[in-house]
């Protein structure tokens, strides 16, 4: 007898158990779905007012695509107009600053028709020379050294050989036929030199 009312025992036991896991199980389940006492399920939000929203967000992100798009369109714009004028008056200041030489130019062409005194006429043309190679040197222009230096392919242009004087001036430029010119420390125009061989 003791046997059957512990086996009883047993039983009871395990029922308790699994009625408790089931209520827990309902439990869990019901809590995960978020319903009330009468077992309906509480929705977040209807559907048509998201989709609203999402319609509203939408049409925010596209008018901000569309605002970007006309920036960047009149930036380029903007951008091409400047870089032409650019282009246009890139010159303006060398030009103004050559005016004073110009200047100079027609008053002794000028002078060069009052008088036949070649001393004035070289005195002018001298004063203009150097005043051109001045306003020229304020603005970065350079004179390359080139004579009796060795040839360099990557700054002077061989016109010709010719044999050289001297042992010693085999390879180095004996006569600058064109001076080369740096602006502002960069090459703008070779020097074209002849070599002695």
């Amino acid at each position: 007898m003791t046997d059957k009312t512990t086996h009883n025992n047993k039983t009871n036991n395990e029922t308790a158990d699994n009625m408790s896991e089931n209520e827990q199980m309902e439990e869990v389940i019901s809590n995960e779905l978020n319903t009330d006492e009468r077992g309906t399920v509480d929705l977040p939000e209807s559907n048509d007012d998201e989709a609203e929203k999402l319609k509203m967000e939408l049409a925010e992100s596209k008018d901000k695509h569309i605002r970007l798009i006309a920036e960047f369109e009149n930036f380029k714009r903007r951008n091409s107009k400047e870089r032409l004028e650019l282009i246009q008056t890139a010159g303006k200041d060398i030009i103004q600053s050559l005016l004073v030489v110009l200047d100079d130019v027609s008053r002794a062409e000028k002078q060069m028709k009052t008088t036949d005194d070649v001393t004035l006429i070289k005195e002018g043309v001298t004063l203009v020379f150097n005043k051109l190679q001045s306003v020229l040197q304020q603005k970065g222009l350079k004179e390359m050294e080139a004579l009796n230096l060795d040839f360099d392919a990557d700054v002077h242009e061989a016109i010709t050989e010719i044999p050289a004087p001297t042992e010693e001036m085999k390879g180095k430029i004996i006569d600058v036929v064109e001076a080369g010119y740096y602006l502002k420390d960069k090459l703008i125009r070779h020097a074209k030199v002849v070599v002695g061989k």
